[in-house]
């Protein structure tokens, strides 16, 4: 499932090995499941925050866990490979699409409610509306979320933070679908770490979190939200499609700043770019391609190698086939 500082947004679970060879399995029994939320074809641009992206061999709108499980099930049973995706956040698709059943979660995956100081919120829930909620109802430990982009989902794959806060802080227990079995588990059983969690690995697809927070002054929490708002806004190029930062920072250092050192700000391939604002953001002007984008973070990491000698590791998950 995906998302960016992303990103749930995204996990994958790989029920197999790509199988190009094969032509796509009859998809009567999910055409009867799912009608018109059964999409062929559909271009993945339409469902990421960068708009780039070919098409997936068929994409699953899914409201509930019951039709999730039934989508993997039917994957499995026709030896193709599933991805789970919720905002499309944190994640560029090659130019020749995803190959396989592409999975979108909708319905009650995007459910939030409240009880008390608890918040539980489904896995396709956006981070930043969760944050929202939480905040309206004067509970704190969320400020810093509310200007992430993705969902909540994506947001524990990749255990999402920021200004000193991340989910890992406020999680409890956590909902999953693994081994064709539902489970509950503890946040403590979810490994987390930086930017990272065991659900990373693939394996197992989260379905819902429930996070305790902090009771506190309302007019407060929606200060420090503004606050987060506009430190975003002044330092991220939001106005453009992007994936978020597209490197993870070296320990102890700013994968920006060290692109901007190697003077690639505003390196241009085609429709894409390094951020003039931010350099660990690639920025889609309008009509960028996949193939661009990854020219760029090749063209950043070769040059941050040669100036800094350290290696930047990718930040948004890339997929899919080249055209």
């Amino acid at each position: 499932m995906t998302m960016r500082g992303s990103y749930f947004q995204r996990r994958i679970c790989w029920t197999h090995p790509f199988r190009t060879d094969e032509p796509m399995a009859d998809l009567d029994e999910l055409k009867a499941m799912l009608g018109p939320r059964l999409k062929q074809h559909e271009p993945l641009r339409l469902h990421t925050s960068f708009r780039i992206g070919g098409p997936a061999d068929a994409l699953a709108l899914v409201n509930d866990s019951a039709e999730l499980k039934a989508c993997l099930d039917w994957a499995a049973e026709a030896r193709l490979p599933v991805f789970v995706l919720a905002a499309g956040t944190n994640l560029l698709v090659r130019d020749g699409g995803l190959r396989g059943l592409a999975v979108k979660l909708e319905g009650e995956f995007k459910d939030v409610s409240i009880d008390g100081s608890r918040v539980r919120g489904g896995a396709g829930a956006l981070l930043a509306a969760v944050a929202r909620r939480a905040g309206e109802r004067g509970l704190s430990g969320l400020e810093w979320a509310v200007g992430i982009p993705g969902t909540l989902g994506g947001g524990l794959v990749m255990n999402a933070g920021a200004h000193g806060g991340d989910l890992a802080q406020v999680a409890r227990r956590l909902g999953l679908l693994e081994a064709g079995e539902l489970r509950e588990i503890s946040a403590a059983e979810a490994g987390f770490g930086y930017r990272s969690s065991r659900f990373k690995a693939g394996g197992a697809l989260l379905l819902w979190a429930e996070l305790e927070l902090k009771p506190g002054d309302p007019l407060e929490i929606q200060a420090r939200m503004r606050e987060a708002l506009d430190r975003r806004k002044a330092s991220q190029p939001l106005e453009l499609p992007n994936a978020g930062c597209v490197f993870k920072n070296p320990a102890g250092g700013s994968a920006g700043q060290l692109i901007e050192a190697a003077g690639l700000k505003g390196l241009r391939r085609g429709g894409a770019e390094i951020s003039e604002l931010h350099a660990n953001f690639v920025v889609n002007r309008g009509d960028a391609s996949a193939a661009d984008v990854l020219w760029l973070m090749e063209e950043a990491r070769k040059a941050v190698l040669a100036k800094s000698g350290i290696r930047l590791e990718s930040e948004i998950l890339v997929l899919g086939e080249e055209a």
